[in-house]
């Protein structure tokens, strides 16, 4: 097992590419603290670990909130003494396909939170847990909209921003024997993204997606958590600062 008894911290683990990360970790041996706002998403995930044998507890929480995540790594130390791993997978976009004269300020401002903000806040709170201890791993969830994109503006701006915050923490933290690297995974098939299409649209994005990919198809949630597993585990210990595109060759 790639991540014997690490203690691995997951966030956005109700979500598609969250739960398939946490039940990737679990399954190579890591407890996984699984937090979200989603109290029963993360508990459904949670009691799908612990049926295949995986180990792991939930923490309930609004990732934007200083408050609430200096408490959530308060517990990681109080409960562990030791946080091996985090990845960053909260997120998402409140603003898409909005013209740039027609940006709404608010809801850019949470795309910006949500997935920039909440990054920020647990590298700091991981960063203070890591050092002493001479180790960590942390993955970052960036896009590949953070080359850009003619229609999703704050949430490339914020993709994009932790692509560069990640290479900031890389040089920090890497004499403390920690690395940071990202993910930017294209297209991906996920409930959420389904749910809010609509069946129809979906069927037909994804189609037209993968017809442009040099793969021929779109990634799958498990596709995005194998590779946080690489950058997790020792196999890529001598490795950070990098973003690795998850894209079925797109953009080549």
């Amino acid at each position: 097992m790639k991540l014997q008894a690490k203690i691995a911290l997951v966030t956005g683990a109700a979500g598609g590419i969250g739960s398939a990360t946490a039940r990737c970790f679990a399954r190579e041996g890591a407890f996984v603290v699984l937090a979200d706002i989603d109290r029963e998403g993360c508990h459904r995930v949670l009691d799908q670990i612990v049926r295949d044998g995986g180990k792991g507890s939930c923490s309930v929480l609004d990732l934007t909130s200083e408050e609430a995540v200096v408490e959530l790594f308060s517990g990681i130390r109080r409960d562990w003494g030791r946080l091996d791993i985090l990845v960053n997978i909260a997120g998402g976009d409140c603003d898409p396909a909005a013209p740039v004269e027609g940006m709404d300020m608010e809801r850019a401002m949470k795309n910006l939170d949500m997935n920039l903000k909440s990054c920020m806040l647990c590298c700091r709170e991981a960063a203070k847990i890591m050092k002493p201890q001479a180790y960590g791993k942390i993955v970052n969830m960036s896009s590949l909209v953070y080359r850009g994109s003619p229609n999703q503006f704050s949430y490339s701006a914020s993709k994009g921003g932790i692509y560069a915050f990640t290479r900031s923490i890389a040089l920090a933290l890497g004499p403390f024997g920690i690395t940071a690297n990202a993910l930017a995974p294209a297209l991906v098939e996920v409930d959420a993204f389904i749910r809010a299409l609509g069946e129809g649209r979906w069927n037909a994005l994804a189609k037209a997606t993968a017809e442009r990919y040099p793969l021929g198809r779109i990634a799958t949630p498990d596709d995005v958590a194998n590779a946080a597993l690489f950058f997790a585990s020792d196999d890529a210990s001598f490795i950070t600062g990098q973003i690795l595109e998850i894209s079925g060759g797109a953009r080549l």
